[in-house]
This record gives C-alpha cells, structure tokens and sequence, in this order.
C-alpha cells in the first residue's frame, strides 16, 4: 500500500526526534501527529511575504541553530515563489544585511515591541509566520537560554507577531524555551527549564530546530515532484555563519557544529528524509 502524506508526515516526526538528547520526544507525545503536513499545507504553493524569525543569542553573538535552517527555508521559499523576510536583531540582523532580506527587530522592551509588529505586519501583509529557535517568553515576561540565564536584554522581541498575526503561524522548537512552546505548557512542565508561554497555530519539534526546516522542505518536495533536499548545503551555511562570527549554543566556540553537533549530523538527517521520500 502506498504511503499517504500522513505516514510520510509521521515518519518524519519520528526521524527529527530519534536522538532525543533534549527530550523532545516528551513534546512530540504532546502533539496531534501529522503536525509537519499541516504546517507543510500552509507553505505550499505560497505566494507573498513570508517573515521567518530566527536568532538566539549567545553572549555577545548568536548561535548556529536557528539560522541555519532559516536561510535552508528562505532559500526554498524563494524558489517556490514566495517573498522572504528573515526577522532577527543585531548582530544577526548586521550579518545576514546585504545577503538576505532582513526584518530588523529594534525593540528592547514588550510595548514598543507590539507596536513594532502591527506596524510591519501592516506594512508587509505576510502570508505566513515560521519561527526557527526564536527565544520566547517566559511566564515572568522575561528570556531565558538553555542555563537559565536572563538573556532578554540581547533577544530582540518576536512573540507580539505570532500574537498579532493573521496568517497560518509556524514554530520550531528545540529545549522547550523557544516561540511556540506555549502550545504545551503542561507536557513539558517536568524539564529543567524557563518554559516558553507563547503558543502558535502549528508547534513543530526536531532534536536540533535547524532539522525542523528540513522536515518542512521534505514535505514541500513531495508536492514539487522534486528533491528540494538536494539544494540544501549545512556546511556551506554553517561556513557562512562561521565567517560572520556565530558560535556552537553549546560549546559557545566559533565552530561550524550546531548544538555540539558536526555538520554530519544534518547531512545524516537530510539522507534519512530523502530516503524516507524516495520510498514513499
């Protein structure tokens, strides 16, 4: 029997989270399966601004997860027809300027934040919202990272657009104090983190959110007829991102690794979605 885009979206789900190190299978058990289909069907055949939020900082830089898989989207996205906007603050925003379109995120405090958004949102009219590991608010109004550090002097603010949005919003998620993680608050209550209460319409989870971008593209290749994959390079926008001065999350080193991890663990993920698609 064929596989149906509801096996193919469920066989993903499982690929993104088989390592487990964050135990994102915790809030994969929370979700209603088939969650990369839905967000994929929003995505499809899109035309218009798409904003894609992406940016964690780590002291004074920004880490390699995230952006990663945001400029894998924006380039696929772009191929599709839509028009892209990646939503970042400095220094991500300064890095990616002159490469990308870049939505800059100015606003260093919640109320200024939420008129910048209906302004932009105004502005661009997107037709769809992603965030890849975007810091998101904690129940105290604050950011925190992974150590439970107070980051949010150097987040920029992206939750007020997933709130005041009116488009399909989309977001990735990692550790469980990212944008989108409200969705399960209860389910991932019990790890050792400042959970994220900003919630979206379709939360997608991967053991490194750079994955999660891949998960979608894979769904979108099915659709296209066409391995989307294939255009996909790690390494070359890990290097990219390296030159610019990002760091490992983890490690906090200027290293071409993603959450401690070598490029040849996305390569890994890649090939098992593209394997999983050609037998499909």
């Amino acid at each position: 029997m064929p596989m149906t885009e509801l096996d193919f979206s469920k066989s993903v789900e499982n690929i993104l989270v088989a390592r487990n190190p964050r135990h994102m299978k915790t809030a994969q058990a929370a979700l209603q399966p088939g969650y990369y289909l839905r967000a994929a069907r929003q995505l499809r055949d899109i035309r218009g601004n798409v904003i894609i939020a992406t940016g964690f900082p780590v002291g004074d830089t920004f880490e390699t997860d995230g952006p990663v898989g945001a400029i894998a989207l924006y380039d696929t996205l772009e191929a599709l027809g839509a028009e892209v906007h990646l939503a970042c603050a400095a220094p991500l925003a300064d890095a990616l300027r002159g490469d990308y379109r870049v939505l800059d995120l100015h606003a260093t405090d919640l109320s200024t934040a939420k008129l910048e958004a209906q302004e932009n949102l105004q502005l661009l009219n997107p037709v769809a919202i992603i965030s890849i590991e975007r810091p998101g608010i904690a129940a105290d109004g604050r950011y925190y990272n992974m150590r439970g550090e107070d980051i949010t002097s150097r987040c920029g603010f992206f939750d007020p657009y997933m709130d005041a949005a009116n488009c399909p919003t989309i977001a990735i998620g990692d550790g469980g104090n990212e944008i989108g993680m409200g969705n399960i608050q209860q389910a991932i209550s019990g790890l050792d983190i400042n959970a994220c209460v900003t919630d979206c319409d379709e939360l997608l989870v991967a053991d490194v959110s750079n994955w999660g971008a891949y998960g979608i593209i894979s769904m979108l290749g099915l659709w296209a007829k066409e391995d989307l994959l294939a255009n996909i390079s790690p390494s070359a926008i890990l290097d990219y991102l390296s030159a610019k001065g990002s760091v490992d999350g983890v490690t906090r080193e200027n290293t071409t690794t993603e959450d401690g991890l070598p490029a040849s663990e996305g390569y890994s993920v890649i090939r098992e979605l593209q394997l999983l698609a050609q037998s499909s």
